[in-house]
């Protein structure tokens, strides 16, 4: 009964910050009307509403950073109750990255003047994109998760011109020769 405990609560968390972002306001699914497992276009409306797109591979680094970050900090504690922190850490991010200010700070100082925010959907499946990547360090090789991180960091800044490090970088601290990248300048 003790294994099963964090693997309950860690369904309760995810399921708890649906309700959140329902309650205020966000989106159940795209206001398109339809779901798509892929959505490649991020200048799009339509970005970050969907299953999948490509801030997925930051959400996978997201979960290949929690379990090495919790393997050194909390090790003694079973994988079932490290998921539970990394899931809680994960949704506690999803639902400040939805709230109203951050959404505008994106608008403000990232090129996603059209981002309004996450999907339900969209949060519920970079949550469960998360659990990927931890469920990937914990099998794999050290070195296999670090090049993971840099495979998904090089590919995301070639192909969308953005990526976790980027995101991190213009949120707290924007600089306009990144912005002028981004844009295509």
């Amino acid at each position: 009964m003790a294994r099963v405990i964090p693997h309950v609560l860690t369904g309760v968390i995810v399921l708890g910050t649906a309700l959140w972002l329902l309650w205020v306001g966000r989106e159940p699914i795209c206001t398109c009307g339809y779901v798509k497992l892929w959505h490649g276009e991020t200048m799009s409306s339509e970005n970050s509403q969907h299953i999948a797109d490509w801030y997925t591979p930051s959400h996978i680094i997201h979960g290949l950073l929690f379990y090495a970050a919790l393997w050194l900090v909390a090790r003694r504690l079973s994988v079932g109750w490290r998921l539970t922190i990394a899931t809680l850490v994960e949704c506690a991010w999803e639902i400040v990255e939805n709230s109203d200010a951050v959404i505008e700070r994106y608008r403000a100082v990232t090129i996603s003047l059209d981002y309004y925010g996450d999907s339900v959907l969209n949060t519920v499946s970079d949550v469960v994109a998360m659990w990927v990547g931890f469920a990937l360090a914990r099998v794999l090789p050290v070195w296999v998760s670090v090049a993971l991180v840099i495979f998904f960091e090089v590919l995301t800044a070639i192909i969308i011109r953005d990526g976790l490090a980027l995101n991190v970088i213009m949120l707290l601290y924007p600089l306009e020769s990144i912005m002028e990248w981004q844009a295509g300048g």
